[in-house]
């Protein structure tokens, strides 16, 4: 029999962040602590057992697109076909069909994308992996003499002050619909490793920013985001922000630094390429209008 429920308990949680693990072993799954930190009345995270046995798990919550809730069913490789994809996604569109009318999740392989397509998802974007392997990094690009780079770990004031340019970046993000995030969520989730955090200010004011993220796989940090005004682009801060964090990371520990890339962002694409990032997978975005060709279909 196939049970779902919320998650709620410490044990709960852990058990959801081993299930994230187990499906997506190159990504970050968080911890306890920042589950705890990240409970919003609009998130559901569910746990699905099959027997007495974890099977899988549930994420369903408010999208970068505010108008779409993120759907993520998750079942266990040894878990499929018997239903349990279907029975979590049936409860997490029931969640969502609260709030919006479309809703959208990411396939990795195949056979989640066939799984997708049966309730009614489309492909609407694509986004490309890209990992750095650390060495000996290159000596750190010129900055024009009026720009000054802290880290947010200098000043961590600086992570609020930079909300407004990261909205600018979130909404030139290559979506097919204009995406962006609270203060909160930036908060909580940007520049969790604030040393290895760049700010760049001319006369004071936010230029540039580029934020490293914590990881949950030894020796690996992510990139955040890396975003410049519009009225300083072109002038190679970008490449200096990120060859500070790359420099940072290699002298503190890190092996590699990860990050995911929009398809039709290919300025920033090449910028990762020319600093010596390689391709490692591909994650499709797929949306679906609600509500859903929901049926006794098998996952």
């Amino acid at each position: 029999m196939i049970v779902v429920r919320r998650a709620a308990t410490d044990a709960d949680l852990e058990a959801w962040i081993q299930v994230r693990r187990a499906v997506l072993p190159n990504e970050s799954a968080g911890t306890l602590t920042e589950l705890r930190q990240r409970e919003d009345p609009e998130r559901l995270l569910l746990i699905a057992e099959l027997g007495e046995g974890l099977a899988g798990s549930g994420l369903s919550v408010r999208s970068d697109i505010s108008d779409r809730f993120f759907l993520a069913p998750r079942v266990l490789p040894n878990r499929r076909r018997r239903g349990v994809g279907t029975a979590l996604l049936r409860e997490l569109v029931a969640h969502a069909e609260s709030y919006v009318d479309e809703v959208s999740l990411v396939v990795e392989d195949e056979g989640s994308r066939a799984f997708a397509e049966r309730f009614g998802f489309r492909e609407v974007g694509r986004q490309v992996e890209q990992v750095k392997v650390l060495g000996e990094e290159s000596p750190v690009a010129p900055l024009p003499a009026e720009v000054e780079v802290v880290t947010v770990d200098q000043r961590p004031e600086l992570l609020r002050e930079a909300y407004g340019l990261a909205s600018q970046g979130y909404a030139d993000l290559a979506t097919d619909r204009p995406a962006s995030i609270s203060l909160r969520q930036w908060l909580l989730e940007e520049a969790t490793l604030p040393k290895g955090s760049f700010v760049a200010l001319a006369g004071g004011e936010i230029v540039g920013f580029s934020g490293l993220l914590e990881h949950d796989n030894p020796g690996t940090a992510e990139d955040g985001l890396t975003v410049v005004r519009r009225d300083w682009r072109r002038r190679g801060l970008a490449l200096a922000l990120k060859q500070l964090e790359l420099g940072w990371a290699a002298g503190n520990g890190f092996t590699e630094v990860v990050t995911w890339t929009q398809t039709g962002n290919e300025g920033m694409r090449r910028l990762n390429e020319q600093l010596g990032y390689e391709y490692r997978g591909v994650a499709v975005t797929m949306c679906a209008p609600l509500p859903l060709p929901l049926d006794s279909d098998r996952s």
